[in-house]
């Protein structure tokens, strides 16, 4: 990734490379929509279909919708996807009881559906950013760091199997770690 995730959603709104910038867009984003989705209890085939509706929302959204350091980017994702479920939610039941409105109307807002699990969210972002980002590095730049910082390896022990420096291990580190950050700044609010 070469643009900070601010960076990327101020890129939805322009109409230059828009392609490019969206195709990056769900690859970051799908996994995270599909992951809350089937928080939702729903089966796969339908987490899939909510996740396509809520990718629809945002062609229309995003374009307009102007980013707010104040306000929290992944709490407006995840209301548009609760939203979207909810409206699904509803319309199939008007569909499958026609004659009986009042049932459509009782549609409840279950307590769980607000109920995302912080870490996890967290987890799978940053999981998702080094999937995406490992190919910004040379191979002996990212198993420095990952060795490092994943499985808490001691920076000479990870020179001398890599045959580098103490030193390299140590910018391999920061290097990686920085550009992680840029890349999840504003995401993890």
């Amino acid at each position: 990734m070469n643009t900070t995730s601010v960076s990327l959603l101020e890129r939805l709104r322009q109409p230059v490379d828009t392609e490019a910038t969206w195709m990056r867009f769900v690859q970051l984003y799908t996994p995270l929509l599909y992951y809350w989705a089937r928080h939702l209890g729903l089966a796969t085939p339908d987490a899939a279909d909510l996740v396509q509706e809520v990718f629809t929302v945002l062609v229309q959204k995003l374009p307009t919708w102007a980013y707010d350091p104040a306000k929290s980017f992944r709490g407006w994702l995840r209301i548009v996807l609760i939203n979207k479920w909810r409206e699904t939610k509803r319309r199939r039941t008007v569909e499958a009881n026609a004659a009986n409105l009042v049932q459509a109307a009782e549609v409840a807002e279950p307590d769980h559906a607000l109920a995302f699990d912080e870490a996890d969210y967290r987890r799978h972002l940053v999981g998702r950013a080094l999937e995406l980002m490992r190919v910004e590095f040379q191979p002996a730049t990212w198993q420095a760091c990952w060795q490092c910082v994943v499985l808490d390896r001691a920076p000479a022990s990870v020179a001398a199997e890599l045959g580098i420096t103490v030193n390299a291990v140590y910018l391999a580190k920061s290097r990686v770690l920085r550009r992680l950050h840029q890349e999840l700044r504003g995401l993890l609010d």
